[in-house]
């Protein structure tokens, strides 16, 4: 039986990073499910839909095919036929994500390609609620966090380094903002599931924080 490692937390805790050294550490397959749903709102804002409209953007469903393929140990994502990996990591992409995983269309629409992922692999497996919803059996889930201004600063360094223009109060606006979205969402809202491990990462490196979750896992699998 494979092993599942559900990673949940807020945009900018660092989920991403963390899960990907955790993943290579213990040699799993790494999952990032926000990603599935940062694509299907690029593919809503491509086409010109309202994100926030459920029934515009479960309209844009039946034409959209979704694809994680792990190439090397990396995972990348396709959309169509076309790799978006860097394309939905635009902020734009960000609250377009917010705004259409509140719909339950999308969410159903993602549901069975997650599970099927970890239903064949031993994986990590990061988003908002994957231990709550997506695998409430995984073996280990945790609940990573910092606060909102650590996880705004985490955020725009990383879209400084891409080269993006972006004000460090307008990011931590959006990402306060994200937060209220996804934790008050009628569908499967943010929260740590009962028997998470809450681990909060203000203060600390990725290395540090990958180190804690490393060690969580390893005691808590024997």
């Amino acid at each position: 039986m494979p092993v599942n490692i559900a990673i949940d937390g807020p945009a900018g805790a660092g989920k991403s990073s963390v899960s990907k050294l955790v993943a290579k550490e213990l040699d799993y397959i790494y999952v990032d499910t926000g990603a599935l749903y940062r694509a299907v709102g690029l593919y809503a804002l491509n086409t010109g839909a309202d994100t926030k409209n459920a029934a515009e953007v479960e309209a844009t469903l039946p034409a959209i095919k979704v694809e994680l393929k792990f190439l090397e140990g990396e995972q990348r994502v396709y959309l169509n036929g076309n790799d978006v990996s860097e394309a939905i990591r635009a902020p734009e992409a960000s609250m377009a994500a917010s705004d259409v995983s509140a719909v339950p269309a999308v969410r159903a629409f993602l549901f069975d390609l997650q599970r099927n992922i970890a239903a064949e692999n031993n994986c990590v497996m990061d988003g908002r609620d994957i231990g709550t919803v997506v695998l409430p059996d995984a073996q280990i889930k945790i609940f990573l966090t910092a606060s909102p201004e650590e996880r705004a600063g985490r955020r725009y360094r990383e879209l400084i380094a891409k080269g993006a223009e972006v004000d460090f109060q307008q990011v931590l606006e959006e990402m306060k903002q994200r937060d209220f979205n996804d934790s008050n969402r009628a569908v499967a809202p943010l929260k740590p599931a009962e028997d998470a491990a809450i681990i909060d990462t203000t203060g600390f490196s990725l290395q540090e924080s990958a180190g804690l979750l490393i060690k969580h896992i390893r005691k808590n699998l024997k």
